[in-house]
């Protein structure tokens, strides 16, 4: 505890570093801040009354998720940094299969530039059409008849105009993001989006205390779910930073007097190389006919349906673990191209001992790919399906997201890049990092 203490302290001895965190901290502020400022026009008092007749198993409340609850909120910010996030989506997928985008993948800092330019063009346009979706939504809200934009204010000015502040929010976090990683500490994207998941951390732990107070759960049960959480983070760190290193040899080369090359050095190969995005495409997936059954309240076929996609229900879980597997396998296949990794070996002077350079060397790597990707895979789909298993348990909805699935993920990702980030300039300047080693290993 005393080690802990004198690193937190360490931390604010260094100036540099003790700004990038007070800015950073600052910053973030302003995105919570935005995310309760309810757009002109909308009657605050109806939309409450609103959106508790609502439920979060469905698209709308994933995306809320993502946001902070801004959605729900129809804050200023209420498209969040999603429209971003899939605009990067797609100019990655589009680098996997069109050739003017993998050209510019390849050129180096030029390249990337570009990339970034045109994924703020694709910013700009998805956050207009999400904008406009939101506005045909919030004209539709209603709580007994009473729609909660007002009739008078109703019209193409205040469509245009709601349409132009959202669009302009979600460019502002944008540059917020962007702000953060370049002045702050850490991914300004990502810890955008940790902020508002955490920010539901309080109300999830009122719930659970109020289960408590009524009877419903007793202290010792309370002591064993927590533990039970602690143990399921903890197997989330682990695969999270577990890598297999495949070892790489390079050829002595002498230029002039100088001898280079003849080292060892390692291939990190990833246990979870696709990340959270799995869980995210499946459940966007899975809460596709939830979704589409709102808007139809009398089809008897849809309600009968909307049974085997609960998110409770054995089915669903079952159909959206075989989806996660897929999609960490589709989304690996994208993010890490062993032929690429083969080639620039090759170039480099470089070889798997005992693995013949080019072809061999790609498949003997995209082997090894295939072979970890697999149980990374299944955890993420128990990681996917445990709120759902310990909702059943008598757990509230709001902790039990907090057991797995995005929320988890999400915040254990972006706490332990952020954390590695602090830990680089304690050890740059000589503290002790929150590790005895000085930096945060990967499970090998």
């Amino acid at each position: 505890m005393s080690k802990l203490t004198d690193t937190f302290r360490n931390i604010f001895k260094i100036h540099e570093l003790r700004q990038r965190i007070l800015y950073t901290l600052a910053l973030l502020v302003v995105v919570r801040l935005g995310a309760h400022i309810t757009l002109p026009g909308v009657d605050a008092a109806l939309l409450t009354e609103s959106t508790k007749q609502q439920t979060s198993d469905n698209l709308f409340g994933l995306y809320d998720l993502f946001v902070g609850g801004a959605f729900k909120n129809a804050a200023i910010f209420a498209l969040g940094i999603m429209p971003y996030i899939s605009a990067s989506i797609i100019i990655q997928l589009l680098g996997a299969v069109i050739p003017y985008f993998q050209k510019l993948q390849q050129e180096g800092e030029d390249g990337r530039k570009k990339i970034t330019q045109l994924t703020r063009y694709g910013t700009v346009l998805i956050s207009a059409l999400q904008a406009w979706g939101v506005t045909i939504r919030l004209l539709n809200m209603n709580v007994q008849g009473t729609p909660i934009i007002p009739v008078g204010v109703q019209g193409f000015s205040w469509t245009m105009s709601t349409i132009i502040l959202l669009t302009s929010g979600t460019v502002f976090m944008m540059w917020l993001g962007e702000q953060i990683t370049d002045k702050g500490i850490g991914n300004g994207i990502s810890l955008i989006i940790f902020i508002g998941i955490i920010d539901r951390f309080p109300f999830a732990v009122l719930d659970e205390y109020r289960l408590i107070a009524a009877g419903n759960h007793s202290i010792v049960i309370e002591l064993v779910i927590i533990t039970f959480m602690v143990f399921i983070i903890a197997g989330v760190v682990l695969v999270t930073q577990g890598t297999r290193r495949i070892p790489v040899q390079y050829a002595k080369r002498v230029v002039g007097r100088k001898v280079y090359g003849g080292v060892t050095q390692y291939i990190p190969l990833r246990v979870n190389t696709a990340g959270v995005m799995p869980i995210i495409f499946a459940q966007s997936i899975m809460f596709i006919p939830s979704t589409v059954a709102q808007f139809f309240p009398n089809n008897d076929f849809l309600q009968g349906l909307m049974r085997y996609f609960d998110y409770t229900s054995p089915v669903y879980s079952f159909i959206y673990a075989l989806m996660i597997i897929f999609f960490t396998y589709f989304y690996t296949a994208i993010a890490f191209n062993p032929k690429d990794v083969a080639d620039t070996m090759k170039k480099q002077g470089g070889f798997i001992p005992g693995v013949r350079p080019g072809k061999q060397t790609s498949e003997f790597i995209d082997n090894i790919l295939t072979k970890i990707t697999l149980p990374g895979s299944v955890f993420l789909a128990i990681i996917a399906i445990l709120p759902a298993f310990v909702g059943g348990y008598g757990v509230s909805p709001q902790f039990a997201q907090f057991f797995g699935g995005t929320s988890l993920l999400i915040v254990v990702g972006v706490a332990l890049d952020t954390l590695q980030q602090i830990e680089s300039h304690l050890v740059m300047r000589h503290y002790d990092g929150f590790m005895k080693s000085g930096k945060i290993k990967a499970r090998r």
